[in-house]
């Protein structure tokens, strides 16, 4: 099995795991952000030991040398994602949460690399174009449940 596809299946099941970890901690606190906060923290101080790991003192000055505002966006971005995951496993349980998301991931995406490639690009991707709708489709029939 290819390396790159056995790290994206152990990521899909990670996230799944993840998300009831955070309701689990969401639960037992008086707001979600409790859990958001500790996800967070646990991933900068791990990914700050990496990279001081790698790079030494230097790379302190390189995160912030290289630093503009608008790279706090994937941040956001990630915690919004986040929480709408967390929130969504509460309030409609995970399958109906992961088949949103999940197809409207697909969808985003394949409407960047369509944008990316340009218009010739359409019918070279009508075979994931076809995926994508199916995708949609069943994430519509897990999901329809809850809406």
């Amino acid at each position: 099995m290819n390396i790159m596809l056995l790290l994206l299946v152990a990521a899909g099941v990670s996230l799944v795991v993840q998300n009831l970890l955070m309701v689990r901690i969401s639960e037992s606190a008086s707001t979600i952000l409790i859990a958001l906060v500790i996800n967070s923290s646990v991933g900068l101080l791990l990914l700050m030991a990496l990279l001081f790991a790698k790079n030494g003192a230097s790379a302190l000055a390189e995160v912030t040398g290289n630093f503009r505002g608008w790279m706090l966006l994937p941040g956001l971005l990630g915690s919004f994602f986040v929480f709408s995951g967390i929130l969504g496993y509460q309030k409609l349980g995970a399958a109906t949460t992961i088949s949103v998301l999940v197809a409207s991931q697909l969808v985003a995406g394949l409407g960047v690399d369509i944008y990316k490639a340009g218009p010739a690009a359409l019918r070279d991707n009508l075979p994931a174009l076809l995926g994508a709708v199916l995708l949609v489709v069943g994430a519509f029939l897990v999901a329809r449940r809850s809406f």
